[in-house]
């Protein structure tokens, strides 16, 4: 069943992701203008935004657990998801700036300063924007795989924030939240390489 999913994945061209990607962020812009967002349209597409970038960037982070504990092979995948998530962070981003503060910079500096849940999101904002600048052949081919490698680890701080920043937006203990929570904490742990036992003292 995995040889078949592989084969299946390895038919999907990276295109395809640039061409639906866009889709969600167009229907919500789509619902809004024909008032099917409620009385707080600008949150609601403000939110909508987030979460589907959070979503997209703990889909990248799956990726390689799939592999190495399924079999399935999804890398070819990664950098359209990677900037797709971006492009989203970036939109949701957006959406703050010129809609919800409507370019009010002082107040947005007032509030990136005294609220820790903006604080955090700009934060992995930040720790994104290399990642994406850097998401092509190029750069691989000018940095070294291995330095570029390295340098797109930032990606797991990002999405560990970018989870935080969306349960401390609810305000609540909303068990949405905490599952995006728990499963990038889960993804994460993937990561963390155990020392080796030195089986020739065992």
């Amino acid at each position: 069943m995995v040889d078949g999913l592989n084969r299946a994945a390895r038919k999907v061209p990276n295109w395809l992701f640039y061409v639906l990607g866009p889709l969600p962020a167009m229907w919500l812009l789509w619902q809004g203008i024909q008032g099917g967002l409620g009385v707080d349209p600008v949150k609601v597409i403000e939110h909508e935004l987030g979460l589907i970038a959070l979503q997209l960037l703990i889909a990248g982070l799956a990726i390689t657990p799939l592999r190495r504990f399924a079999g399935l092979n999804l890398i070819k995948w990664r950098r359209p998801i990677g900037v797709l998530a971006f492009s989203y962070v970036a939109l949701h981003l957006a959406t703050w700036v010129l809609l919800d503060m409507q370019l009010y910079w002082e107040q947005m500096l007032k509030d990136i300063a005294k609220r820790p849940y903006i604080t955090i999101g700009m934060v992995a904002f930040v720790l994104l924007v290399p990642l994406a600048w850097t998401s092509n052949n190029r750069s691989v081919r000018s940095m070294g795989a291995a330095a570029w490698s390295k340098l797109h680890r930032l990606v797991y701080p990002a999405v560990l924030l970018g989870a935080v920043h969306f349960v401390m937006v609810q305000k609540v203990w909303e068990a949405e939240s905490l599952l995006y929570l728990a499963l990038t904490v889960g993804l994460l742990a993937t990561r963390i390489k155990l020392p080796r036992r030195d089986t020739a003292r065992a």
